[in-house]
């Protein structure tokens, strides 16, 4: 694989990458050469979310050809689909829930976490999170991370649930629906950041300052759990820079 254009290794325990490979033309010199974009992606970053499973499946194999393409330290988010959390709101999931995680099997050792978003109006029901999250224990190893979007989720039974499973909380920005938001949770070993950009989603660039306030926060979480930073704002193209600024901001703290 490239690494010619790698920068100082990240901080140990700490990942940082995009949501999605896609390397918008003003910063593809920053990257090493590659057969795919996913190949020059990787010569940077070590970590990336796949969002394209939530609208629709891969084949086992294509995620094989990924994970093939990148270097052994390298690892993949993936984000459950839509129709087992948005349609289904987790109820009477147990087929589609096997198929998906029988396709990104396939990343093997390289699958890093798997990632639970949940819709806005999707209350707490302990009865149906408890059933999903111990199946969905049964059928992977891998770490998982949820990202809840009503309130109810933040409250003290659905704090418990989640530990009690081994089920990180991404934090997010902009921090919805309350600051609590923000900060995410270790459970299951991982922390796990999602900055979608704020005020405009999915548009905004993050600033220096907020920048330099990411990278202490995250920097100071890395002992304990493995730390990950993913960027979404990725519609104006911002994704990539944030990440190779907060790369730098975090090995320069070394």
């Amino acid at each position: 694989m490239p690494t010619a254009h790698r920068s100082a290794a990240s901080p140990q325990r700490l990942r940082i990458g995009c949501a999605g490979w896609s390397l918008p033309a003003a910063s593809r010199s920053h990257f090493g050469a590659g057969d795919s974009v996913l190949q020059r992606y990787a010569s940077r970053f070590d970590a990336v979310e796949i969002n394209s499973s939530f609208y629709r499946p891969h084949r086992r194999a294509t995620y094989e050809r990924w994970a093939a393409s990148v270097p052994d330290g390298f690892r993949f988010s993936v984000k459950l689909p839509r129709s087992i959390t948005h349609e289904a709101g987790l109820r009477s999931v147990g087929e589609p829930l096997a198929e998906f995680v029988g396709q990104v099997e396939g990343l093997g050792a390289k699958l890093g976490v798997l990632l639970v978003q949940l819709p806005p109006r999707l209350a707490f029901d302990a009865a149906v999170a408890a059933h999903f999250f111990a199946m969905l224990g049964r059928r992977s190893a891998a770490p998982a991370v949820c990202e809840p979007r009503h309130r109810s989720w933040f409250e003290p039974a659905a704090q418990a649930l989640l530990q009690r499973h081994r089920i990180g909380r991404a934090g997010v920005d902009p921090a919805l629906p309350l600051a609590a938001a923000a900060t995410p949770g270790a459970a299951g070993g991982v922390r796990y950041w999602r900055w979608h950009g704020s005020p405009q989603v999915y548009y905004s660039a993050y600033g220096s300052q907020r920048l330099r306030a990411m990278a202490q926060a995250a920097l100071a979480s890395s002992g304990d759990a493995e730390a990950w930073c993913i960027f979404d704002n990725t519609a104006a193209g911002h994704a990539v820079e944030d990440a190779l600024a907060l790369q730098a901001l975090c090995a320069g703290a070394d």
